[in-house]
This record gives structure tokens, C-alpha cells and sequence, in this order.
């Protein structure tokens, strides 16, 4: 039974979970419906991280690992996001787990037979993509250009959902009957605590020290 403290930041949602045995026992996040625009994961973070502690009367000392969303996202988002793991893996003594975003953002859809495509935005009529079924990943992560013939291989098979804030950009394409879009849905640290079990028990770890965020593409500055 793992205690394992989970850090979602690869977007504008700025998100601690607590997770016992994969179970969310503690939680505090700022951007649940994706309406702010703005970061404020370098202020917020640790202060979410000790009242996440606090509010399960649980000690640093007391965690088995660190689990944090590896990207792709938000540049920024995830250097914080990362560096606070970790200094946390350092301090403490304890392994690193690295969770795909778009894994965790897809789990948010509990719908079974379906695809489940998650979209986050990566500017213009770019978004990260990736696709699953049964959460099983079925096409690799990839940035693409959204046009109106996107995912119509998926779409012609079988009802197909869409989550994520970049969402916004292909449903103004997209008129499929097969296709449903839930908007400005984030990740959230409280999807990331199974997958965050199943990868402890598995002994699924990161080198600490050479452990980089999933980027996906190249820093380009605002």
C-alpha cells in the first residue's frame, strides 16, 4: 500500500492530489473548469502541496513516491511541476513516477466502448493529441493541425469523444454524429492516482536526476 502525493501543472490547472492504495484521500487544486488563463503554479504549488499534507495529517516523511504529469503541456507547467518533484525525490529519498497528461486527462471520461480523445492546446489550430479505447492508448501522442477530416477514421467507427481545452478547435470543424466534446476540461492530479499505484507496484521508476518533462515540441516564447 503506496502513499504517493501526485502534482498535475503541464496546464493552467495548478493540482495536488494525496493517493493511498490509489485511492484520492486529500485534494486542492485552483482551475477545475479551465476558465482562468493565467499560471500561478510557481506561487501556489508548495502551499497546495502542504495543505494537501495537512488536510490528510500526513508527514513528507511519510510518502512512498512522487508521481507528476510528465507533459505534454505548458512549458512552463511542467518545469515547475518537475522541479518540485524533483526536489521533493531528493530531499526524501523516494522514487519518481512520471505520468502521461493525456493518459490522465482521458480517464476523466468513464464511458466505456468509446474512443476517448483527449485535445489540449498547443497554439494556433495546434493541439496535443492522443487517442485510447478502454483506457488502453491505441495512437501514439502527437502536436497536429486540426482540419475537418481529423479523427475521421475513429469517428466512422464508433462514437468518439473528445476533452480537453483545445477542444474548442475542432469542434467548429467538426459535424460528425459520431462526435462528442466536452470543453475545457484540464487534467487533474485526482486521475493521476491509479495510474500512479499501478506504476509503483511495478517498480516503474525515473532516474531523478537526468528525468526531463515530455515537451513534445520546442519552447517558443510568448
Amino acid at each position: 500500500m503506496a502513499t504517493i502525493l501526485c502534482i498535475e501543472t503541464a496546464t493552467t490547472n495548478c493540482s495536488v492530489a494525496l493517493s493511498v492504495n490509489g485511492s484520492v484521500i486529500a485534494f486542492k487544486e485552483d482551475n477545475p473548469n479551465g476558465s482562468q488563463k493565467g499560471y500561478s503554479h510557481a506561487e501556489k504549488l508548495h502551499g497546495y502541496i502542504e495543505e494537501v499534507l495537512s488536510s490528510a495529517n500526513t508527514l513528507k516523511s511519510n510518502l512512498d513516491a512522487i508521481a507528476v504529469s510528465k507533459g505534454p503541456g505548458s512549458y512552463t507547467g511542467l518545469r515547475i511541476g518537475v522541479s518540485a518533484a524533483k526536489g521533493l525525490c531528493f530531499a526524501l529519498e523516494i522514487p519518481l513516477l512520471s505520468i502521461p497528461t493525456l493518459q490522465s486527462l482521458s480517464l476523466q471520461i468513464e464511458e466505456k466502448d468509446t474512443y476517448v480523445i483527449p485535445l489540449l492546446d498547443a497554439r494556433r489550430m495546434e493541439v496535443y493529441s492522443a487517442v485510447f479505447f478502454s483506457e488502453e492508448k491505441i495512437r501514439e501522442t502527437k502536436a497536429e493541425i486540426v482540419d475537418e477530416n481529423s479523427f475521421s477514421n475513429y469517428l466512422n467507427e464508433r462514437k468518439t469523444i473528445f476533452i480537453g481545452d483545445g477542444v474548442s478547435k475542432f469542434k467548429t470543424l467538426c459535424s460528425h454524429h459520431n462526435a462528442e466534446f466536452i470543453v475545457n476540461k484540464l487534467p487533474s492530479a485526482r486521475q493521476m492516482a491509479l495510474l500512479s499505484e499501478k506504476k509503483f507496484k511495478a517498480n516503474d521508476f525515473e532516474d531523478v536526476a537526468y528525468f526531463e518533462p515530455y515537451y513534445l515540441k520546442d519552447f517558443i516564447a510568448g
